[in-house]
């Protein structure tokens, strides 16, 4: 079998904002030290699938240089993963205009390699699989689409594709974020004895020639498009998987996943052996914690720890947490470099002495003052300022932020 994996690198991700306003969705840091497009790539390498495509296209700089110094393969070994930017050419000047656009435009890279079988992911989800059994499924029952699917509860459904399926799992229909009651009737299923949708995860294996076929058009998105097309024309089926999957699309998911990587025994965890997530290697020294209370806490190579509390946190690389300050129910992303003094005027890269920072996400490099007091409690939704954006019950500090000493947020 001859698979190779094409990983949608995103739009513009404006439900993420201000996390996407200098980044794209994959690049943005996960769990202190990964980015999130380490999760597909680590689950098609630990699937023995090492031939990857990475498209890309907006706010791509800083997902490009994280490829780069990740992920080299030997000389020895077929494996690599590409970048595919978009680009004008004497084809067409147009950029992607969706997920299948996408594929359609950089095709033609992947088709050269005569693969029998083509993976599109998404590089913004949470969740470990090994597609290797994905594929065996398909091949089992002479697929030519399989859509990898994860059955929710009825108060889940809202905002997904779900699927209606016959006794062999061939996909018969498929309902773009399904509303009305009588209409979700109709697409239920019994799952583990209880009443489940079979949500579609935006995770595909197509036979090769399927996916030309499908994409000679001038559909440009795969959910609304492409996969009810295919679902009338070829042989389409479910794979159900039950393990843990969490699409990162707005601030108050990715500062849930975060958080829920802290529980004594996570749905998602980092520690898998067998499975591991590959990021790049920094060589930064161990973390020191001169005096903190931690509790719950995920803490980061690098980091210098002098605060009075952390509880409930994610507590990223090279983070340096001042002397009395307090970090509750929060990601803190750490920075990007070590900062021997800080610039005239400025508060140094970090928390700041006696700062309190609660229910809030805190971008790379921002400067946190002395006494500063950031938190969502009693602010209007929405709100967005050049300091901070709160969506969802959470604060966001955008990266390279500076809150003087003293501030209330």
């Amino acid at each position: 079998m001859n698979a190779i994996a094409m990983i949608l690198g995103g739009g513009e991700g404006t439900r993420l904002q201000p996390l996407t306003r200098d980044r794209a969705k994959p690049a943005v840091p996960i769990g202190g030290k990964y980015r999130l497009v380490d999760i597909p790539i680590s689950n098609c390498i630990n699937s023995g699938i090492r031939r990857i495509h990475l498209l890309t296209q907006f706010n791509s700089v800083s997902l490009h240089q994280h490829i780069q110094a990740t992920y080299r393969f030997d000389q020895f070994h077929r494996g690599y993963v590409r970048l595919l930017a978009a680009q004008q050419t004497t084809q067409g000047d147009m950029w992607y205009r969706g997920t299948a656009d996408a594929v359609r435009q950089t095709l033609h890279h992947v088709i050269q390699e005569n693969p029998t079988h083509v993976i599109i992911l998404s590089g913004d989800q949470l969740y470990r699989m090994d597609l290797q059994q994905i594929i065996a499924e398909h091949v089992d029952r002479q697929a030519e689409l399989t859509i990898a699917t994860k059955p929710v509860a009825r108060t889940e459904t809202r905002g997904l594709g779900i699927m209606r399926v016959d006794k062999s799992q061939r996909i018969v229909d498929f309902v773009e974020k399904p509303t009305a009651d009588d209409e979700l009737d109709s697409l239920a299923v019994q799952h583990g004895g209880a009443e489940r949708y079979l949500a579609s995860m935006g995770i595909y294996v197509f036979n090769a020639q399927t996916l030309k076929d499908l994409l000679d058009n001038d559909l440009t998105d795969f959910g609304r498009d492409i996969v009810p097309m295919g679902i009338k024309q070829r042989r389409v089926y479910s794979h159900v998987f039950d393990g843990y999957w969490r699409d990162i699309g707005t601030v108050r998911s990715f500062w849930e996943a975060n958080l829920e990587l802290t529980d004594e025994l996570p749905s998602f965890s980092f520690y898998e052996a067998n499975a591991p997530i590959y990021t790049h290697m920094r060589y930064l020294p161990p973390s020191k914690i001169n005096r903190c209370d931690i509790t719950r806490s995920l803490l980061s190579e690098g980091c210098i720890i002098s605060g009075h509390r952390v509880l409930h946190a994610i507590i990223g690389i090279r983070a340096i947490v001042q002397q009395g300050a307090v970090i509750e129910h929060s990601v803190v992303m750490g920075a990007d470099y070590y900062e021997p003094e800080p610039p005239p005027g400025l508060p140094p890269i970090g928390i700041g002495p006696e700062a309190f920072v609660q229910h809030a996400i805190i971008d790379k490099n921002a400067r946190i003052g002395a006494g500063a007091y950031i938190t969502p409690d009693n602010k209007p939704n929405n709100t967005v300022t050049d300091l901070y954006t709160i969506r969802d019950g959470v604060i966001v500090i955008p990266k390279n932020a500076v809150i003087p000493p003293g501030t209330h947020l």
